[in-house]
């Protein structure tokens, strides 16, 4: 009985310590509605982790955001992409929470930021950091209304918990933040890897996917393989929430061979600086070529991720020749339901010979160096460590496009491309971008710096790129209304912009020559000025609105139109 009471002591104490690390009462939702998730933390991202949690918004505009607990606003920022219009609250148990994807701060932030814009002449503010004293909030307080504002893929709520002290970000499920979730991660596939230059499975020296079978709503079965050597796994797997058919991330991924874990990660918490792993953490080689993220269950020797635990050989299993092996791949959500995939593994020496072709070009790559090559009119140069391994990159020019080797290998740095360009004239310059052809029926505008001769770009991803023309300036579309309209109830003033080359770079917009506020969808192509910003003087006005691509090819339109003012 001594001994029963002493455990359960020491249990409570366990959740005591947990209670204190991350308090469960003390941040309240930042909506009033259902909690159902567009996404988890730590979710695999294109080049990151998801650093918070997508709150649903019913798939709507303009709800309420509350503080999640006293505090004071210490930082807001607006930004075309990203987090787009977003709040940053610092409370003093050292902790800082981050709304983003707003549609509109409350009336008092509002007014201040648009006074910065105003004052600017932009919609982008940068960062804006404030004393404990500017902006208090009060827990529940209506700090803003939800948007789709940024890089969202639709109306929802990005919300973060931050550690204050050393801006790392923790899973907000930690803190009493409730989500219903009773259902088992879902496992997709199951790939196998040869890590050694002796190893082999299934006489195989290239990774393959393992043939897997469910045979119950968390239990799944590989075909037994015959391997040898170092060998390693990878698997597609995703959650689901309940009451919401979307692919979530599960919150750990552990491997055991034969009992023993040999491999544990989890999402609890991570530096945005580490986040860039990702594409060590998953095979980023299988990713860019189908669009299917596998988690590796070993560990690669560049990857700094602080996310795995209790370690034996980074993951990889020393297969012997005569021994048999089980290997279990435990996926869990925050929730604790788990899926497991046990694949059998025979130690079975391999006689298998393999003529393979040697990897070689003119250009090798010292990882641990500066490189720089140039083929005819393009030069290539990457800083020291942008490669994580030795390689012999494939670089070539055809038909005025270059090949950088390609997309399949990450880097850990930007590079950078030149372009001689002084066979073109003047105006031929200025017509002149560098874009990517990651899609060649696409291309994507390369921010491109012009230096007399040369035209460079950065980049972090191989792939193919060219030097494009760009000779049509933007498409501008006012909405709604007409030249000489009374617009009298109009909210609003839509405008619809597009352009087909080198993309919008920027817009002016003025009513009777002064500068208006003007707010871009870049998903709708679609400004938006609102017409509570400013008093307007009489009943007749003159909109006009510059647009300039990113060539320097301009359009303008220009309308009058009439409103009266309403009380």
């Amino acid at each position: 009985m001594k001994r029963i009471v002493i455990f359960a002591f020491l249990v409570m104490q366990c959740v005591c310590y947990a209670q204190k690390e991350y308090p469960q009462n003390y941040f309240r939702n930042p909506l009033d509605i259902p909690t159902y998730l567009g996404g988890s933390f730590g979710e695999l991202r294109s080049n990151h982790f998801h650093a918070g949690l997508d709150i649903k918004t019913q798939g709507k505009e303009g709800l309420k955001v509350y503080a999640a607990a006293d505090g004071f606003v210490s930082r807001i920022k607006v930004q075309q992409f990203g987090y787009g219009k977003a709040i940053y609250i610092t409370h003093p148990n050292g902790y800082t929470t981050v709304y983003g994807h707003l549609s509109k701060f409350n009336d008092e932030i509002d007014t201040y930021v648009k006074s910065i814009q105003y004052k600017k002449e932009n919609y982008a503010t940068g960062n804006l950091y404030f004393k404990e004293d500017q902006f208090p909030v009060s827990k529940g307080e209506v700090i803003a209304f939800s948007g789709d504002t940024g890089g969202s893929g639709g109306p929802h709520l990005h919300y973060e918990i931050r550690n204050t002290a050393t801006e790392n970000i923790i899973n907000p499920l930690f803190f009493g933040l409730k989500v219903k979730d009773d259902i088992p991660p879902i496992v997709q596939a199951i790939k196998g890897y040869s890590l050694s230059s002796d190893a082999r499975i299934n006489q195989q020296r290239k990774s393959f996917q393992i043939p897997i079978k469910k045979i119950s709503e968390s239990n799944y079965v590989a075909d037994r393989i015959a391997a040898s050597g170092l060998i390693g796994f990878g698997v597609s797997v995703f959650d689901r929430f309940n009451g919401a058919s979307n692919k979530n991330g599960i919150y750990s991924l552990e491997m055991k061979v034969n009992g023993k874990r040999y491999y544990y990660h989890d999402v609890e918490t991570f530096a945005f600086s580490e986040s860039k792993f990702i594409n060590l953490h998953i095979d980023y080689e299988h990713y860019k070529r189908y669009k299917r993220k596998y988690q590796r269950t070993y560990k690669l020797t560049p990857n700094k991720l602080s996310t795995y635990e209790e370690l034996i050989n980074n993951g990889r299993i020393n297969v012997k020749d005569g021994f048999n092996y089980i290997v279990e791949i435990i996926a869990k959500d925050f929730e604790g339901n788990s899926s497991t995939v046990k694949i059998p593994v025979a130690g079975k020496s391999s006689n298998a010979i393999f003529d393979e072709k040697p990897d070689t070009t003119a250009y090798y790559i010292e990882a641990n160096k500066f490189n720089k090559f140039l083929l005819e009119k393009v030069t290539v140069a990457f800083p020291k460590n942008s490669f994580y391994e030795n390689l012999y990159l494939d670089f070539e020019m055809e038909n005025d496009v270059v090949k950088i080797h390609n997309a399949t290998v990450p880097l850990d740095k930007n590079f950078t491309l030149t372009f001689d360009v002084s066979e073109y004239d003047e105006a031929e310059k200025q017509q002149l971008y560098i874009a990517s052809l990651a899609y060649p029926k696409y291309p994507r505008y390369q921010f491109t710096r012009k230096k007399d001769s040369t035209f460079f770009t950065t980049s972090k991803t191989l792939g193919n790129y060219a030097l494009l023309t760009d000779k049509q300036k933007p498409s501008i579309k006012i909405l709604y209304f007409k030249d000489q309209q009374w617009i009298t109830n109009s909210k609003t003033i839509k405008v619809k912009i597009n352009d087909v080359g080198s993309g919008i770079k920027n817009w002016r917009a003025t009513i009777d020559g002064e500068w208006v506020l003007m707010q871009y969808n870049h998903k709708k192509r679609i400004l938006t000025y609102n017409f509570s910003d400013k008093k307007l003087v009489g009943s007749k006005h003159i909109f006009k609105l510059v647009v300039q691509d990113n060539v320097g090819n301009t359009n303008t339109l220009s309308t009058t139109f009439f409103k009266k003012q309403l009380n």
